[in-house]
């Protein structure tokens, strides 16, 4: 366990490291001045020049990336060119809203895809696996960005049930919950159904079944089990997906969360928060996918972490 655990902040300090140097020498070298875009285009090059030199844009590349390292080691990530505030403080106030969102979507899905999938497994062949099997597909096929709009129209503009956009009134949280929830759910229901066909036919199976256990039991105690590893996986995947922020379902919703402030920085080149909600999303993935092998380790006793 304590290797694992090395390994593991050994994992997320080199990835840092690498998706913070490749977003910070991107960055500069795609086209556009955040100097130019703070001041407008009536600024004189004078202002430019004091703002450039104030901001530290004036330095050499390797000079700008190296106190970039230095004060990431120190967990400085800076300061907003734009909102002319701590980097941390920014993330400290959006990762919360990305979190809830993701968390609210991931207990949707598995609400609508377990009861989806088993029914379809328990009756592969008949009707209702079809009937689960073509309202996944239709969720799979159905893209986020105009899914959100439709909801907005029906939803907030024809019935006037719920807000159309922010996180300020009560409820808004529930249509881009819908939005990603139903996405995923669709995804989880297909992989369950898969999974659990590939079980069902099993020696222990069979043997659970000679033994006189009630179906309930063989299905949900024995199959359940062993089908859920390969549910977890795709669960870990876009558990890390959503906290690094549904980037569209944000800014269709204008959800106050971190993928919304992403794409704001980018457009805006405010080169500091870029980087650190890259980071942010990059260190979230490797969390997931950690937890996802401690979870494998308890679903299946075969699975040992190295000491």
């Amino acid at each position: 366990m304590i290797a694992f655990l090395v390994r593991l902040i050994g994992s997320v300090l080199l990835v840092s490291w690498v998706v913070g140097s490749l977003v910070f020498l991107l960055l500069h070298l795609v086209p556009g001045d955040p100097v130019a875009v703070m001041l407008g285009d009536w600024a004189s090059p004078a202002d430019e020049a004091v703002l450039r030199a104030q901001l530290g844009l004036d330095l050499p590349i390797w000079q700008q990336y190296w106190n970039y390292l230095f004060a990431l080691m120190q967990g400085d990530m800076g300061q907003s060119l734009f909102y002319q505030q701590p980097v941390t403080q920014l993330i400290a106030e959006r990762f919360p809203m990305t979190a809830h969102l993701a968390v609210m979507s991931l207990l949707l899905a598995v609400l609508i895809a377990f009861p989806l999938g088993f029914w379809a497994a328990m009756r592969a062949g008949q009707w209702p696996d079809r009937l689960s099997m073509g309202i996944s597909l239709l969720g799979v096929s159905i893209p986020n960005f105009w899914f959100g709009p439709m909801l907005i129209l029906l939803f907030s503009l024809g019935l006037g049930w719920l807000p159309v956009s922010g996180a300020e009134q009560s409820g808004s949280w529930i249509l881009p919950t819908l939005t990603l929830g139903t996405a995923l759910a669709a995804i989880l229901a297909r992989m369950l159904r898969a999974s659990l066909l590939e079980v069902m036919f099993e020696d222990y199976i069979r043997t659970a079944r000679a033994k006189g256990l009630a179906g309930w039991q063989v299905y949900g105690q024995h199959a359940l089990r062993n089908a859920l590893l390969p549910v977890v996986t795709l669960l870990g995947l876009q558990l890390g997906t959503l906290l690094g922020g549904a980037v569209i379902t944000e800014v269709v919703f204008d959800w106050p969360g971190l993928g919304n402030l992403l794409v704001e920085s980018i457009q805006r080149r405010d080169y500091p928060v870029v980087q650190a909600c890259i980071l942010v999303i990059s260190v979230a993935y490797i969390t997931v996918n950690a937890l996802t092998e401690l979870t494998y380790a308890w679903l299946d006793p075969r699975i040992r972490l190295p000491s």
